[in-house]
């Protein structure tokens, strides 16, 4: 008998005494994440068979009902399911936190979500560009936000990317994730309609550190399952709490594993793409980033070390120390040499990454509530500032030298007030989101035992008070130029600074309901 006939003879025994069944699939704990795929193939059918001036109008409607229903389906699970269990064959975790994460994506990209979808004509949105007749400028201010419509699906599966990965329950999975969230932001950072040649630079700089970092999360995973003969989080800390495996192979498999995630959240030495992929993405794509890629990746982050190595903390927690000191430090010192306004905020989310990581560092519940609460705080006001800078515009586009915002108060006293306050959330200053967010982090930080690491944080958080004030300064008390900025705002782009200021102050003012669901959330861990 050959191989091939004898392999065939085993599998048929073996399915004939019914040793192998099919596999089941929650369906409805799932829904949330299949709605925004299924949404996404059907953007790419509409990009194959729909004409090109319908496009646009079947794929933002399409788009919007796709996270809006994911959005509910995903409330209704968070209010009449108890989420303490896995789906999927265990492939993905229903929980109190991935609910909570999820839930937070999802509003976050719909107001992103606007910011991509604004659309308007070249008087309305650059009045100057338009008097350059046939201009390069001139040709390219038909629109403020982008026009190729195939960024919607491109969104969509980014987006349900970002719902998959802090879900993951196994590690495989979550590198699938990852990938997925990964791929389609790569393309999207490169479809800037001006400044076409960085844009495309700041794409193939993440394409390329992306794949490096995608290399040592892959070889993680690969030596974890040497550790542990599983990829799933659950026998990994089980075998951690056995004492079994090999220890140099369980310390490597966590410190790659940790490589990989570290990247995504832009964590120094990890954030080198940062700053250069800020300033050369579409605005509104790096306000899907700053947002949704940081919600996700810190969700990722807290189930790998609150789950699989929760048993392992006396020995990540002194290496996180020290990615965190580093993080806030480095953030807020460089920031003040930036003199460009995206760049100037790649490096305001390095520093507020580290704020993020003293949550992490407590390893407790309340530092995972209050990192749930930062993170949707933070994402509020991230898009509301970055919503900003795309309605402040000239003739050579979006002004993002901060010396043309000199004198942006005198020109337009509600956009920098506005603008002005989100920097002061950013701060920490009290009665924003931004105080709440870092007291919540900061006070379970005391309680575990990092004071010292409160005390650079706090310090930290007044030398970022330095370059945001000096923004504000720059924009009230310096006289505007006479061939300054004018502001131009499409509809969905006022839509989305009017949320994100509201989320902000409400947050700041009343942040009771949303810590306690945060609580709440943080309770509902499933670590088995």
């Amino acid at each position: 008998m050959s191989t091939t006939e004898l392999v065939l003879a085993r599998g048929t025994a073996v399915l004939a005494q019914g040793d192998i069944s099919a596999p089941h699939i929650e369906y409805g704990q799932l829904a949330p994440m299949l709605l925004v795929f299924g949404v996404a193939i059907a953007g790419v059918l509409v990009e194959a068979f729909v004409g090109r001036t319908w496009r646009y109008s079947v794929q933002v409607p399409l788009a919007f009902l796709g996270l809006i229903g994911a959005f509910a389906w995903t409330c209704v699970l968070a209010y009449t399911d108890k989420p303490f269990h896995v789906a999927a064959e265990g492939a993905l975790a229903v929980d109190g936190p991935t609910l909570f994460l999820q839930g937070t994506i999802l509003v976050l990209a719909l107001i992103s979500l606007l910011l991509i979808a604004e659309r308007g004509t070249k008087a309305h949105f650059a009045p100057q560009a338009a008097a350059l007749p046939g201009s390069e400028a001139e040709q390219e201010t038909m629109a403020a936000g982008i026009t190729q419509t195939e960024v919607f699906p491109l969104m969509m599966f980014a987006v349900g990317g970002m719902l998959a990965f802090p879900a993951s329950n196994d590690l495989l999975t979550m590198f699938v994730a990852l990938e997925i969230l990964s791929l389609p932001l790569y393309l999207l950072c490169g479809l800037a309609r001006r400044r076409r040649l960085l844009s495309q630079e700041a794409a193939v700089k993440y394409f390329l550190l992306g794949a490096f970092s995608s290399a040592f999360f892959l070889y993680g995973v690969a030596l974890l399952y040497g550790y542990a003969g599983s990829v799933r989080l659950s026998v990994i800390a089980d075998q951690l709490s056995k004492n079994a495996g090999s220890e140099t192979l369980l310390l490597a498999g966590a410190a790659l594993l940790s490589v990989g995630l570290l990247f995504k959240l832009g964590a120094v030495p990890f954030h080198m793409w940062k700053p250069d992929v800020y300033q050369g993405a579409p605005t509104p794509i790096t306000a899907l980033m700053a947002s949704c890629t940081l919600v996700s990746a810190f969700g990722a982050l807290l189930r790998v070390y609150y789950v699989a190595f929760e048993n392992l903390r006396w020995d990540w927690r002194p290496v996180m120390w020290g990615v965190a000191i580093l993080t806030m430090v480095a953030g807020a010192i460089i920031a003040i040499t930036q003199t460009d306004v995206k760049r100037l905020l790649a490096y305001s989310s390095i520093a507020h990454a580290g704020f993020l990581l003293t949550g992490v560092i407590a390893t407790s519940r309340d530092g995972l509530s209050s990192t749930l609460f930062y993170l949707a705080a933070y994402g509020f006001t991230t898009i509301g500032a970055f919503a900003v800078i795309t309605m402040v515009r000239d003739a050579g586009g979006e002004a993002g030298h901060l010396s043309r915002w000199a004198g942006l108060g005198k020109r337009s006293p509600v956009v920098a007030g506005v603008f002005a306050f989100f920097l002061l959330a950013f701060a920490g200053i009290p009665l924003t989101s931004g105080f709440t967010g870092k007291f919540a982090v900061f006070k379970a930080a005391i309680e575990s035992g990092a004071t010292p690491l409160v005390v650079v944080g706090v310090l930290s958080s007044a030398i970022a008070a330095f370059f945001y004030v000096r923004v504000i300064v720059v924009m009230f008390f310096s006289e505007p130029e006479a061939d300054g900025p004018t502001v131009v705002a499409g509809p969905a782009t006022a839509a989305a600074v009017a949320l994100g200021l509201t989320a902000t102050v409400v947050l700041g003012v009343l942040p009771q309901p949303m810590l306690d669901l945060a609580g709440q959330a943080a309770t509902q861990m499933f670590v088995r």
